[in-house]
């Protein structure tokens, strides 16, 4: 069953969550899969996959492309 961050795959966005020690932290990835739990995704700041908890995601932005 798709999850609410399914929508996102293939995009970068902006999260702002929860880390496992209860620290806001916001980071800028992109989400290569997501499913009602887990959001997988390249992280721009760890220059690296990583795995999110989508429960401890508080907010989402989808990034702007810029034309130029």
């Amino acid at each position: 069953m798709p999850g609410p961050f399914q929508r996102y795959v293939g995009k970068t966005v902006d999260i702002i969550y929860l880390d496992h020690a209860n620290h806001l932290s916001q980071r800028r990835i992109r989400v290569l899969s997501a499913d009602r739990q887990i959001i997988s995704a390249y992280c721009w700041e760890r220059k690296g996959p990583r795995c999110f908890k989508s429960d401890n995601v508080l907010a989402v932005m989808p990034v702007k492309k810029h034309v130029g």
